[in-house]
C-alpha cells in the first residue's frame, strides 16, 4: 500500500533524513520520499499509518496521513 502524510517543521536536508531515517526503521516500510516543499512524505508498503505517524513525531515533526492510494 502507499500512503501519503503532511508533515509540518521540515525546511532542510537535515529534517529530510531525520524523517527518511524514522520511517525507515519501521518493519514493513519499502520505500519513503519526502517532499520537502511541498511537506509530504510518501510512504510504500504494509506499515500501519499511526506507526508513521508516531515515528515523525518521534523526530520532533508534526504529521497526519492525508491519503491512501
Amino acid at each position: 500500500m502507499r500512503y501519503q502524510f503532511s508533515v509540518t517543521g521540515m525546511d532542510c536536508g537535515h529534517c529530510r533524513n531525520a524523517v527518511e531515517t524514522a520511517v525507515s526503521g519501521l518493519d514493513g516500510v519499502q520505500s519513503v520520499q519526502v517532499d520537502l516543499d511541498r511537506g509530504r512524505v510518501m510512504v510504500t508498503g504494509h506499515v500501519q499509518p499511526e506507526a508513521v505517524v508516531e515515528a515523525i513525531r518521534g523526530a520532533g515533526y508534526a504529521a497526519s496521513q492525508i491519503a491512501v492510494a
